[in-house]
């Protein structure tokens, strides 16, 4: 069968399991017997769509499409999800980390464009001092002061400073994710643009011999809040590239298959940026030791290392489980 003539014939089953995945998931709506067998059947169909595609058209997008929509199902029958009391706790158990995984050129992409600008911003400054003032906001280049890093530990640690951290790293995650609409230009110009910034500060700090000291103050909470801007970030270049190529489907549809995971994606970043601003608050201007920030920083990689880790062994079994029906 071909690939457009499979889709127009089977799109409305699709189409009516998403919605009724929603009204399971949402609970925004009285859930009776007759949607939980409902469910059941189109289950057992669209199980059987998935194995074909996944034979006929392994690498094509409607397979993951299909992938995703049989485990959200599989999640909602076996696991009973419309009884539990915590759905949010189950989309960061369950279904957040399948997202990261499935999305994970879009990110890998955010962090590449980050790099590129990282690079760009260090060898720039470390030619010309003086190239500082062009890639960084006069007021905040004249503030810079290598040698005091690590003074006023008091001023610093406080709720206010961290509220402030937090609220304005998640303002830019949300910027580069709407920026998606612009066909992905502006999400590529604000990674760019962040690791610019982050490069011509490291090198600042490299030429005064303050490296050591400069990554103990960014890595503890920056490991966190990079991820979560990259995230973001792959989240808008990814609505863009939908917006380009929409593949089998229509435009429109793909515009707004797009915009609901990138959604989902930004959803996932705030718990992120609520622990990256915890620890930008408290954690690094305090008195502890280098070594000590350090260790916190490679506590929070190992962390979410296990954390998606988690996710693609869960993503696995669902797919095990999707082939055995």
């Amino acid at each position: 069968m071909e690939i457009r003539r499979f889709i127009r014939e089977h799109k409305p089953l699709w189409s009516e399991l998403d919605e009724l995945l929603s009204r399971f998931e949402k609970r925004r709506r009285t859930i009776e017997a007759a949607h939980i067998d409902r469910l059941t059947q189109l289950y057992k169909t669209v199980s059987a769509h998935l194995a074909y595609a996944q034979t006929y058209y392994p690498g094509d997008e409607i397979t993951k499409l299909l992938n995703q929509t049989v485990a959200r199902t599989h999640h909602i029958l076996h696991a009973e999800q419309w009884k539990t009391s915590h759905p949010i706790g189950e989309f960061f158990k369950r279904h957040f980390p399948t997202y990261l995984l499935e999305h994970k050129y879009a990110i890998l992409l955010a962090l590449l464009l980050f790099t590129v600008g990282g690079l760009a911003g260090f060898l720039a400054v470390w030619t010309d001092p003086l190239h500082l003032y062009a890639l960084v906001p006069a007021q905040m280049a004249d503030q810079i002061d290598p040698h005091a890093v690590g003074s006023n530990h008091d001023q610093l640690m406080n709720a206010t400073f961290s509220t402030t951290i937090m609220t304005n790293n998640i303002r830019v995650a949300i910027l580069a994710f709407a920026s998606g609409i612009t066909f992905g230009l502006l999400t590529v110009y604000i990674l760019i643009q962040n690791g610019l910034l982050i490069g011509a500060l490291a090198a600042v700090f490299w030429q005064s011999g303050k490296s050591y000291v400069f990554w103990a103050y960014i890595l503890p909470h920056g490991i966190i809040e990079l991820l979560a801007i990259f995230i973001a970030g792959g989240a808008g270049l990814y609505m863009g590239y939908r917006m380009i190529n929409p593949g089998n489907y229509t435009r429109k549809y793909r515009f707004l298959q797009s915009v609901k995971q990138s959604a989902l994606l930004l959803v996932g970043t705030i718990p992120l940026f609520v622990i990256a601003g915890i620890i930008e608050g408290y954690i690094t201007p305090s008195a502890l030791s280098l070594e000590a920030k350090y260790a916190v920083a490679a506590a929070t990689l190992v962390a979410l290392v296990l954390y998606i880790g988690y996710g693609r062994m869960n993503e696995r079994r669902a797919r095990q489980r999707a082939a055995a029906v």
